[in-house]
């Protein structure tokens, strides 16, 4: 679809409007390639099928659009130069990789559209219409502490010696290829902290870096993002950008989203973008998902209609929920007034 030339706040509306008044955003990427065999027990995780199997990814992807997802994340979340070359790669065959994800991506709309040349029923307020709705292909951008691979994403605690200057300089390159890769947009997820928030917004507003994108942030509660830092200064530092079309979370437990869309509204008017995971705790040391803590897809998708209500307008699902969580998600929409 592309925003092309368009203001991209605008585009992002005008896409709002296509699909209905509220976006479906796939579900767990990881998750899906594990339930179909993946071992992605690797500093990699997800991004190592890049390399050993893409088909699989295109699968999963397509698995997502048919269960109603208006938007699908690339398989970039924890591809990163410094993590492939680590493993051999070069730094050129590194980019190829990340290019890769979104090629990936966008083959699996591609598909999808030729399966439905009509598209997918347009959500809101029950009514149905087979006009083609656009689909949008995402490149994500995971946190620094996706690449550490050691459980820092979920408490932002890096370390004094990470800066500022030392987060740009780690997503800079990263950055520029995924801007050119062909996506629609950065999903910039699992910020846990502020200052890796500003550097991405540092980033974006360097000359030659046009891509719009969303910031989704991982909390502890309704008032934190997972380091301590308050959601309202970071939805601030977000909204400040021009080219952040979205702000929201993702990968975080269902009953802290309601609180946290009222908090992200004080500091932005921009479209909220919310996917929590399944409410599982993650275990950093046995790299596992426990999951006596997470819940039912029947409970997840009851608390949609209040998160639409409440104003979010990207909605869907991260670590461990699955198409059937999203198929879910697409007919709770499908049944709730469109929100002025």
């Amino acid at each position: 679809m592309g925003f092309g030339s368009k203001d991209p706040s605008v585009a992002m509306l005008d896409f709002l409007r296509q699909v209905g008044g509220c976006a479906v955003v796939d579900g767990g990427l990881a998750t899906e390639l594990e339930a179909h065999g993946a071992d992605l027990n690797d500093p990699l995780w997800s991004a190592k099928c890049l390399v050993s199997s893409p088909d699989l990814i295109r699968k999963v992807h397509l698995d997502y659009l048919i269960a109603g997802a208006n938007i699908i994340i690339s398989a970039s979340y924890q591809a990163t130069i410094q993590g492939f070359e680590a493993r051999g790669f070069s730094k050129e065959e590194s980019e190829a990789l990340m290019f890769k994800s979104v090629k990936i991506a966008c083959e699996a709309r591609d598909i999808f559209h030729n399966i439905h040349p009509n598209g997918p029923y347009t959500l809101g307020a029950g009514k149905a219409s087979l006009r083609k709705q656009p689909i949008l292909v995402a490149a994500s951008i995971g946190s620094y502490g996706a690449f550490l691979a050691n459980g820092s994403e979920y408490s932002g605690d890096y370390g004094k010696e990470e800066t500022l200057q030392t987060l740009k300089d780690f997503h800079r390159r990263r950055l520029q290829v995924l801007a050119e890769s062909g996506a629609d947009l950065i999903a910039f997820e699992t910020i846990p902290n502020k200052i890796e928030a500003q550097a991405y917004v540092e980033l974006l507003e360097e000359n030659n870096i046009r891509i719009p994108a969303w910031f989704s942030f991982s909390a502890k509660d309704e008032n934190n993002v997972v380091s301590g830092d308050s959601i309202l200064v970071c939805a601030a530092v977000a909204n400040a950008c021009e080219k952040v079309v979205a702000v929201g979370i993702n990968c975080t437990p269902p009953r802290y989203i309601h609180g946290l869309i009222l908090s992200i509204r004080k500091a932005t008017d921009k479209p909220i973008v919310i996917y929590p995971n399944s409410g599982e705790r993650y275990d950093a040391d046995r790299k596992e998902w426990v999951a006596s803590s997470g819940i039912s897809d029947e409970d997840f998708v009851s608390y949609v209609s209040k998160w639409r209500e409440a104003g979010a307008s990207l909605i869907g699902g991260c670590c461990r929920t699955t198409p059937r969580t999203i198929r879910g998600i697409a007919e709770a929409l499908s049944k709730v007034q469109p929100v002025p």
